[in-house]
């Protein structure tokens, strides 16, 4: 493995942690809580691009399900934050694009993990409120921390 690809793998891991660190972070709403994992995979998408925005996006989500005692979700999360991740990576004239798609998919996906998990359409349109502000914090949160981070002079430069 070349020191490049390690440093890569090391930096995807940490961002993975550091998402499902995130996860943690509940904030009522009027439909149970949002988290902040969002904010993990919409950053890590605009900062890295996105086949990274995919895996700490899938990854986050699938673990995160796990530890917190959901596994029913996890295959779920995986597509869901994994497809947001990856659309959210889109660049240049793609960028609104991107973001409405990753949007789309991870709302999407739920309304469909809670129907194919047999919580009824009362339950998978129930879940729509809730994702979509989680959606819209991690947009505002990740967005603003990737304009924090290009601010910050790099090691070594001038």
């Amino acid at each position: 493995m070349t020191n490049k690809k390690t440093k890569e793998l090391t930096l995807l891991a940490v961002l993975t942690a550091l998402s499902v660190a995130l996860a943690y972070v509940h904030i009522p709403s009027p439909t149970g809580f949002l988290t902040l994992l969002d904010i993990g995979v919409y950053f890590t998408a605009f900062y890295l691009g996105s086949k990274s925005g995919a895996i700490v996006g899938g990854l986050s989500g699938f673990l995160i399900d796990l530890l917190l005692g959901y596994p029913q979700y996890m295959i779920h999360s995986l597509i869901a934050h994994g497809a947001q991740g990856f659309f959210a990576g889109w660049t240049g004239k793609k960028r609104i694009l991107g973001i409405v798609l990753a949007s789309l998919a991870m709302v999407g996906w739920y309304v469909v993990a809670a129907l194919v998990l047999g919580y009824g359409l009362g339950g998978a349109i129930g879940g729509i409120l809730g994702n979509v502000l989680q959606n819209a914090v991690g947009i505002i949160g990740g967005y603003s921390l990737c304009l924090a981070i290009q601010k910050v002079p790099q090691r070594g430069a001038a």
